[in-house]
């Protein structure tokens, strides 16, 4: 079939045109799956005649007819769950949280996807079943433990699929395929239904060919499940505007194994990321890195071993050798470690945390550099350690993270971009990973087909249970008092100006110039530059309380419509206060030198 759909607006479009049908684009995924030659990618498909029977009847959902992979550790009602391990092969009595929720949102549920055993790895190479090939150059690693996933999400065979992500598991594989992986902020996504490799950082990772994509996959999938017991409420928000103040890995916190090729796609991208508006700001990552080594160096391994602990004392054999070493090294912790290794996390969080006061969001390479079949067959363990570089601290720490393709090495091969966020700022990273994937150039996956066009961006506005605040002074971003939101979780929805009835004022007093906005006559003001925040409700009423006189809490008209809560200054507090109304904004206010 020419022109078939990759993306899920192709998809949309198709089906509403009438040029496709839900039928046909199974009848299609299934030829392509054939035609692709390489046994290793999937472990299981759904019989092609019971998924098409079930596209003649799909719910009109958000994922309507989209074909979607499902990583082998997730359980799909029908069908083996393996996590790549044949002794431990069980059928699937019902599906996991997310596959319900996916069959809910409309999705044909096509099959299970190869996986480094367990979950154990960052390579793709650790399966009794195969080694999926690597899409872009059959000499380098697939990239794991989501091997499959990645692989059939990069090949055209399904615009979405899933995987897990612990330790870069939903990342390391998309950037050597040249695809987005999402993986969202922990608990935001149910793991109920997954089989563990550390329950207490697992979480279920979306893979697509764009970032758009990665995020309606992931919209479509969140929410909180009672039943999981690591499931929390995370709010999904929309995506808004690029964040603006970008951490970057400082000079001695850049790591590429001595590849020149790797760390000149990474000056590229910083580039692009300056061209696209974005101020850099060196961070130095030595407690990230730090944090990172706990995950295999400290106790954190022994939930490798309790996810399995059953399994492996029965039948240690039945496991790839490679697995069977790391998850046995678990032994050597005791109880007294694990307390151990949690306060030193906790430590290592607090020691993290005045970084993000500075910065919307952390770009880093997702790997040091591209790693060989051949490196891998010579020492399964140093290179796999060594993708995990940038990976390994992220969900230790409850940030949430994009991997996007970003502009290939000079040598062709690929060299990922990878932003991180706090816990629930998911949001956040999608238009900036969008931009700088097509700053980059490259392909979707290994299909050949460019980037389509951007979709013109809806109005970004708070999700469910949050809310709008519209900032005028030091809390925008980049002024000294955005660490007072950010740090309460707050995302930047939209920048816009309040409707011509305002006059803005500097106020006197030390500390940060704070500026006060005073509602006049309507048609006798300034139409005053503002940026709108979305803020949970504990959070709202935190920043609310913390505001001194004379500013205080109204709601603002803005030029666009909508009419946020925002700041305002009582007309008293303005007295001995220069009027600066003719700058049209606190920033052009600072910006001319007055501030």
């Amino acid at each position: 079939m020419t022109d078939f759909p990759l993306t899920l607006a192709q998809y949309r479009e198709a089906y509403a045109s009438g040029a496709l049908t839900p039928a046909q684009a199974v009848r299609e995924v299934y030829r392509r799956i054939a035609a692709h030659d390489d046994p290793a990618v999937f472990l299981a498909l759904r019989p092609e005649a019971e998924v098409a029977a079930e596209a003649a009847d799909l719910p009109q959902g958000p994922l309507h007819g989209i074909p979607v992979a499902v990583k082998d550790n997730i359980d799909v009602a029908g069908l083996p769950t393996t996590c790549a391990c044949p002794d431990y092969a069980r059928l699937a009595a019902q599906d996991a949280a997310v596959v319900a929720r996916l069959r809910q949102a409309g999705a044909l549920v096509i099959g299970k996807t190869n996986l480094d055993q367990f979950a154990t790895g960052l390579v793709g190479m650790r399966s009794p079943y195969g080694v999926p090939r690597n899409t872009l150059d059959p000499a380098l690693v697939p990239g794991g433990s989501s091997s499959g996933s990645a692989v059939a999400v990069a090949a055209g065979l399904v615009p979405l699929a899933l995987g897990t992500d612990t330790a870069g598991s939903g990342r390391v594989p998309a950037g050597l395929n040249n695809i987005v992986g999402l993986k969202p902020t922990l608990g935001a996504l149910s793991t109920r239904g997954v089989v563990p490799a550390c329950r207490t950082l697992d979480c279920v990772s979306v893979f697509a060919l764009t970032a758009a994509d990665a995020f309606a996959g992931f919209s479509a999938l969140a929410g909180f499940d009672a039943a999981d017991p690591f499931s929390r409420p995370v709010p999904v928000g929309r995506p808004g505007p690029h964040p603006r103040r970008i951490g970057v890995p400082d000079a001695a916190s850049r790591r590429f194994a001595g590849d020149a090729l790797s760390e000149a796609a990474f000056d590229a991208a910083l580039a692009d990321l300056e061209a696209l508006g974005a101020t850099l700001v060196p961070v130095d990552l030595t407690p990230f890195f730090t944090a990172a080594a706990l995950l295999y160096d400290g106790p954190w391994v022994a939930e490798r071993w309790e996810a399995i602990r059953g399994f492996i004392t029965a039948s240690p054999e039945a496991l790839h050798p490679v697995t069977r070493a790391i998850t046995e090294r678990a032994t050597a912790f005791s109880a007294a470690d694990a307390f151990a290794g949690r306060y030193r996390l906790a430590e290592l969080r607090r020691a993290t945390e005045p970084v993000w006061q500075g910065i919307d969001a952390l770009c880093v390479p997702t790997f040091p550099r591209p790693q060989t079949v051949a490196a891998l067959a010579a020492d399964p363990i140093g290179p796999n350690a060594e993708l995990g570089t940038y990976t390994n601290f992220v969900n230790l720490l409850d940030l949430c993270a994009l991997s996007v393709p970003s502009r290939p090495r000079a040598d062709g091969r690929p060299a990922g971009l990878t932003l991180i966020a706090p816990a629930g700022r998911d949001a956040a990273l999608i238009a900036l990973g969008d931009a700088l994937h097509r700053a980059g150039g490259t392909p979707m996956g290994a299909t050949g087909a460019p980037l389509p066009p951007p979709s013109a961006p809806e109005p970004a506005s708070a999700g469910a249970g949050e809310i709008e605040l519209a900032v005028v002074g030091a809390h925008l971003s980049g002024l000294p008092l955005n660490g007072e939101l950010t740090g309460l979780g707050a995302r930047l929805l939209r920048a816009v100006a309040t409707t011509p009835d305002y006059r803005l004022f500097a106020l006197p007093g030390a500390g940060p110039r704070r500026p006060g906005l005073v509602r006049v006559e309507e048609g006798t003001g300034t139409a005053i530059a503002t940026e709108v925040w979305a803020l949970a409700p504990e959070a709202f009423g935190r920043f609310v309380a913390a505001i001194p006189a004379p500013l205080g809490i109204g709601t603002l008209r803005l030029s666009d419509g909508t009419t946020p809560k925002g700041f305002l200054c009582e007309p008293e507090g303005t007295r001995e206060a220069e009027d600066v109304s003719r700058h049209g904004g606190w920033r052009a206010y600072l910006a001319a030198g007055r501030g």
